[in-house]
């Protein structure tokens, strides 16, 4: 008879790369009370670049690649290499293996990675994509077929068009900052106006990157917070709140567009993340604005979450599911390692 395997998923978050090291004690501290330790640990990189395009053991050959990577994103990348390190410390004996989020979108066709700048340039500058364990457990969990549009709508936001479960395209591109508004990155932006802030407003590549990281979108917009939950309640009484929330539907639908566009139509959009999975209210504008596919969202249901809220007269059935991407993880760490118990 097979041995009985337990999966435990639990994801650290910490402000900075100082706090890993406690997160990852409180975590192990948490097992030791349940008398547990893990066999083996997952990692999720936001950034693979060109040649991490699948979930690898770590060892210091990786981790080194890594640190050459967090150039490209200095917000992701350090926390989540301190939150390594400070778990092969803690637990030397369990096996870890990494995950990346940009791995999903390696097989989209080539010209959905190019940037039209000179090939002379540094190759690794292309669209990667990101958010891809969750797309990832998207497609597995629904199985999806056809010509379908996966919304990950959360404080970092992005898209991604699929066909019989297979990456197409994407939203974001180079970094975590492109595509969509998000909730304090901007999203697409006229490299233009940041050539104009270098230029005319005295702005350092530091400060740019504050700006970009951490000032813009739902936050710049409103002036106050990135939150759609606080935001949707502030906007009856703030036009600033309102316009944000209003440029983050119309930029999402313009998005989405473009995705249907690249499929040449749409079966199936699937809401997800945390304004995805809790946010009717930004469901039903989004969809609205699609009407011109056929979408059509039953009130009733989409104010109740339903895994399904468009009509049976819609001609884009309308999902929404709610993402696991450390049980994604997990899965992946037991594919990799195989089941060595006795």
């Amino acid at each position: 008879m097979p041995a009985e395997r337990r999966i435990d998923a639990a994801t650290l978050e910490a402000a900075n790369v100082g706090s890993q090291r406690s997160a990852v004690q409180d975590a192990l501290a948490k097992m030791r009370a349940q008398h547990r330790l893990p066999d083996a640990i997952g990692h999720r990189l936001v950034f693979g670049g060109l040649h991490h395009t699948k979930p690898e053991r770590v060892d210091r050959a990786l981790m080194e690649d890594l640190e050459r990577l967090c150039a490209i994103d200095p917000v992701h990348m350090p926390a989540a290499l301190a939150t390594m390190r400070a778990a092969q410390e803690a637990v030397p004996e369990a096996a870890a293996v990494a995950c990346f989020d940009s791995a999903f979108h390696c097989d989209m066709p080539e010209v959905a990675h190019r940037y039209p700048l000179p090939s002379s340039i540094d190759p690794a500058i292309r669209r990667y994509g990101y958010h891809g364990l969750s797309y990832e457990y998207v497609v597995a969990t629904l199985g999806l077929r056809g010509r379908a549009i996966i919304a990950h709508l959360g404080n970092g936001a992005s898209m991604a068009a699929t066909r019989d479960g297979r990456p197409v395209d994407t939203t974001m591109g180079f970094t975590p900052l492109g595509g969509m508004m998000m909730g304090t990155r901007p999203g697409d932006l006229d490299p233009g106006v940041l050539v104009y802030l270098l230029r005319n407003v005295a702005y350092t590549p530091a400060m740019l990157s504050k700006l970009l990281h951490e000032e813009s979108g739902l936050r710049g917009v409103s002036g106050s917070t990135a939150d759609m939950r606080e935001l949707l309640l502030q906007a009856p009484h703030d036009a600033m709140t309102q316009a944000a929330i209003d440029l983050f539907v119309y930029d999402a639908a313009k998005q989405l567009g473009g995705l249907v566009a690249v499929l040449g139509g749409v079966e199936t959009l699937v809401f997800t993340g945390g304004i995805g999975e809790h946010a009717w209210q930004i469901r039903k504008s989004i969809c609205d604005m699609c009407a011109y596919l056929g979408v059509v969202v039953d009130p009733v249901r989409n104010e109740q979450h339903a895994a399904v809220i468009s009509q049976e007269d819609s001609r884009v059935v309308v999902r929404v599911v709610k993402t696991d991407e450390s049980l994604m993880i997990a899965r992946h760490v037991v594919a990799m390692l195989g089941d060595t118990s006795s």
